[in-house]
């Protein structure tokens, strides 16, 4: 299974961006879906989470500035950025938790979009 990002970009600060991620092909069941991020010399963070019955979780940096939502028919998963703050700079990866018709479960993760916003 392949992750496909998409929308990351540069904006200035206070802007918007959607984040897309599609998954390559059809999935026996995808679970819990969600968008990490790491800046340079920084770990790799928790921006937002969702459930596959759409129970989302957002990272304390980002609360009340981010949504996350999905859409099962499509096997994708969205992240809309408000108010987009330097510090928001980051690699922003797609993650997925998938099963298989034998009920194996795998952790899939996306190549990472770019995040830059300029202040």
């Amino acid at each position: 299974v392949e992750l496909v990002e998409s929308g990351g970009g540069l904006v200035q600060a206070g802007g918007s961006l959607r984040l897309s991620c599609a998954a390559s092909r059809s999935i026996f069941r995808l679970n819990a879906m969600g968008w990490y991020r790491q800046a340079p010399g920084k770990q790799r963070e928790l921006v937002a989470s969702i459930t596959s019955g759409g129970t989302p979780n957002y990272g304390d940096s980002v609360k009340g500035r981010v949504t996350i939502s999905r859409d099962n028919t499509k096997s994708t998963v969205y992240l809309q950025m408000n108010t987009l703050k330097p510090e928001d700079t980051a690699v922003y990866y797609c993650n997925a938790d998938v099963m298989d018709i034998f009920y194996r479960t795998f952790n899939y993760w996306g190549q990472g979009t770019q995040v830059a916003v300029s202040s």
